[in-house]
């Protein structure tokens, strides 16, 4: 083997080379490793000499260019994304036609805006019955009543908390509208992470070209002497901006290979980066004095930055059962998730600090609630990872954890938004 592996170095890659080596699998395999380029080159030439030998064959098919991405979205699909734009668009208009104070207005109803028609689009493509459509319609109906006819103090707790935590709620429905049938099977909520991080990775691409393309129209009409800044913003961005998450959307489904690639590289790059953050915020905490367990404003700071944590740790989990994730990947997704586990111990332990030293408020439960969830997922995804690790579990275990899991943060946010408001007599 060594003198075969000398021989091929000195070997220079060409036609005559590649004939004679036709019947040394080992000594075609050196070569093409040493120089691709010049190997796929003197190959296409060789090859006519050659067919009907099987090992040329067999190379035949391996050096086959892949095929392009196609890139296509029929006519059905461009009227949905012209008719939903159309409708996000006179949904955010609303408040200036009607004359609604938009402080109150958008808090309420912007995630009305973009996610029911998503929901609308799966359920077409998905091509889902009126019982599954009831399941999933009808609870956007009544959370869009509720939410409404919530009382108009602006300084209520319960009213923030259920605006906030509506757009998780739709999310959630979102979630059962892409899964399709049946509702309760653990691979499609996994398939639905995945989809998530493409469309944030799509979504992304579509707003920076937007903002390119923006700058340069507003630029040239400026130098002309036309001022078109308040029409721009008035009707291009407001009709726009929603229509970024859905044209992403139909772009990820009807061209996954769009972005099938590179959304587990980011997740293999951010991965260790959250992971050092993590390690780093702890450390500094520390160094700093802050406490948790006093200061309210930073406690909340915290919970967003784990809340934000969380689902990258979702996002790069799913990525990693999509991908084939060598040993480190493995390693840097149980450390993260660890960390999270840990920052998101010290939280919990800082709101049960507060709920019984200043009593039962909307925020705290509220909060409680969220991360008792997390923690107890954390915990979950942590087990099966290391499971995975020591080769005691796999990839399957990893999904089911996530995958049950999901159904439990809806049930969350729906207490949230529909309880929490009534138990507190709106205050």
């Amino acid at each position: 083997m060594e003198r075969q592996a000398q021989s091929s170095s000195t070997i220079e890659v060409d036609k005559q080379a590649i004939i004679a080596a036709i019947g040394n699998p080992g000594l075609l395999e050196e070569m093409y490793r040493r120089d691709r380029r010049s190997f796929r080159k003197a190959f296409d030439q060789a090859y006519p000499a050659l067919q009907g030998e099987l090992l040329a064959e067999a190379w035949q098919e391996r050096l086959k260019p892949d095929p392009e991405p196609a890139f296509s979205l029929r006519r059905s699909d461009w009227a949905f994304v012209a008719i939903a734009v159309a409708i996000a668009g006179t949904i955010l208009k609303l408040p200036e036609v009607f004359q609604m104070k938009e402080e109150d207005f958008y808090p309420r109803n912007l995630s009305f805006s973009v996610l029911p028609l998503l929901m609308a689009y799966f359920v077409w493509k998905q091509g889902l019955g009126w019982k599954e459509r009831l399941w999933i319609f009808v609870p956007v109906a009544l959370a869009a009543v509720h939410i409404n006819l919530l009382p108009r103090d602006l300084g209520s707790d319960t009213l923030t908390l259920a605006c906030i935590h509506l757009p998780l709620l739709l999310w959630g429905l979102l979630g059962f509208a892409y899964a399709g049938r049946p509702f309760g099977a653990v691979e499609p909520r996994v398939a639905y992470l995945r989809f998530n991080g493409d469309l944030i990775v799509m979504s992304a691409v579509l707003a920076i070209a937007a903002g390119i393309f923006s700058a340069i129209t507003i630029g040239l009409f400026s130098l002309i002497g036309v001022d078109i800044n308040t029409f721009y913003g008035k009707w291009v961005i407001v009709y726009g901006a929603p229509g970024i998450p859905i044209l992403a959307t139909l772009l990820v489904r009807s061209n996954p290979q769009l972005v099938g690639r590179v959304s587990p590289i980011v997740a293999r790059i951010f991965t260790p980066l959250v992971g050092l953050m993590l390690l780093a915020f702890l450390i500094a905490m520390g160094v700093q004095g802050k406490d948790p367990y006093r200061d309210r404003e930073f406690l909340l700071i915290f919970n967003i930055l784990l809340i934000g944590v969380m689902a990258i740790v979702l996002f790069s989990v799913g990525e990693a059962s999509r991908a084939v994730s060598g040993r480190f990947n493995l390693v840097m997704l149980f450390v993260l998730s660890a960390l999270a586990a840990i920052n998101n111990a010290i939280a919990l332990s800082a709101i049960a600090y507060r709920l019984f030293e200043f009593g039962w408020t909307p925020n705290r439960i509220a909060v409680l609630g969220g991360n008792v969830l997390i923690m107890v997922h954390l915990l979950g995804v942590c087990r099966a990872l290391w499971q995975w690790l020591s080769v005691a579990g796999g990839q399957d275990d990893v999904d089911r954890v996530i995958g049950r899991y999901l159904p439990l943060y809806v049930a969350w946010t729906v207490v949230v938004v529909f309880a929490l408001p009534h138990l507190f007599q709106y205050r």
